[in-house]
């Protein structure tokens, strides 16, 4: 593939890069030599679990893997203890060394869904980082100052509204700058929200004598609501390990709009592909509804396998065309412990829920239906006896069975 190829696959959804003529020589040159670039990404393990936001930064990854060149996935064990402060308004709080290992396994698994193992070096940044003495910690924090610490927004506007920001938040920057040094990294991608460190990683290398790191930053993937960054805190998620039914009926809920942005960042789809997909929608050969059934079972396919696509597919257009409950819905057997139960109680034990407090927000949201009819009442209480079909949302089914004690 010419130099020129790969550009326009790179900058495929990027938002700038940082700079594009420094990224253009480092191929021409990668090229000539036979040398692959050496490609960063950083993730600090501080949820167990991944969704397709994360998942962005590792798609652009694996296109660096399919172009040819080395990947990095860098496994912040030792940031992930610190706890980045982009974006905050206080203080994070950090994890402890259990939380983050225990974490950082999960991630390990999870990336390996998208990214080809035999072409990705796992690393963590606690093999460098945890052997730097404070004298050298003292070296690192010399190479930057305070005033230019408060360039960052974040904290330029904590400090204006006098809100609190502690020392070692300023060594975040300078720590995951000095990844790039020790990785000696060619090019590291990052989301908009990290544009200032990924540049202090430049001025680090330059430090250390070594060629600037092209910067490349990814947008922050809007989650389903289309206005939001996508986030488990906001509920507008769509988490890689969720059940395929879920992914898919996730995906065909959201905007036509965010359906051809998802396509952009996510799919495999090439770009004369991306492209001849907008012409079918907008000269009315090919449905929206259907876009997002391909862009859906694209999505299962890599997270689940094409057999679950196609389950997942059938079970969608059973519930929605034919409002028909799923073949496969689980079935959960509970104990009775008393004549009746709390229905969010049992929204919560039959795993439906996160929490009955959830259970009870998605009854007074009108969400929940036993055996096809809604239900009203918050406090409804349910006989502990028999079975009950039990549907929460547009996508969550159970069979609840009681077993007399």
């Amino acid at each position: 593939m010419t130099v020129a190829e790969q550009m326009e696959i790179i900058k495929r959804g990027a938002v700038e890069i940082l700079l594009e003529k420094e990224l253009q020589e480092k191929l021409e040159k990668s090229a000539k030599t036979g040398t692959p670039l050496r490609i960063k990404a950083g993730f600090d393990p501080t949820a167990p679990d991944l969704h397709l936001g994360h998942t962005v930064l590792i798609h652009k990854l694996r296109q660096f893997q399919q172009l040819g060149h080395e990947v990095c996935f860098l496994i912040g064990d030792f940031t992930g203890m610190i706890g980045d402060p982009t974006g905050k308004s206080e203080t994070r709080k950090p994890l402890t060394r259990e939380d983050v290992l225990r974490n950082a396994e999960t991630y390990k698994e999870q990336v390996f869904k998208i990214l080809d193992p035999a072409k990705t070096r796992v690393v963590f940044n606690s093999e460098w980082l945890g052997k730097l003495s404070a004298t050298d910690m003292i070296g690192l924090a010399a190479k930057y100052t305070v005033a230019r610490m408060l360039e960052r927004e974040d904290f330029s506007n904590r400090f204006a509204n006098q809100l609190p920001i502690s020392i070692h938040e300023f060594l975040y920057p300078l720590i995951q700058g000095y990844d790039s040094v020790a990785l000696q990294a060619d090019v590291e991608l990052g989301g908009t929200d990290q544009k200032f460190n990924l540049l202090v990683g430049r001025e680090l290398q330059r430090e250390w004598g070594q060629t600037p790191q092209t910067v490349i930053t990814m947008p922050l993937l809007e989650g389903l609501d289309g206005v939001n960054k996508m986030s488990k805190s906001l509920g507008n998620y769509i988490g890689i390990n969720e059940p395929a039914d879920e992914i898919f009926g996730k995906v065909m809920s959201v905007s036509d709009t965010l359906m051809l942005r998802y396509y952009e960042l996510l799919s495999d789809l090439s770009l004369a592909g991306l492209e001849e997909l907008k012409r079918s929608i907008k000269d009315g050969t090919l449905h929206p509804m259907e876009a997002k059934k391909r862009l859906g079972r694209e999505m299962v396919t890599r997270y689940h396998g094409a057999a679950a696509a196609v389950q997942a597919e059938e079970n969608f257009v059973k519930r929605f065309r034919d409002n028909q409950t799923p073949d496969d819905m689980p079935e959960v057997t509970i104990a009775a412990e008393g004549e009746k139960i709390l229905l969010c109680k049992l929204l919560a034990q039959a795993s439906l829920v996160p929490s009955n407090s959830e259970g009870r927000r998605a009854i007074q949201q009108g969400g929940v239906k036993v055996n096809g009819e809604k239900v009203a009442d918050e406090n409804l209480e349910i006989k502990c006896a028999g079975e009950y079909v039990i549907q929460v949302g547009k996508r969550r089914f159970a069979r609840v069975i009681f077993n007399p004690n």
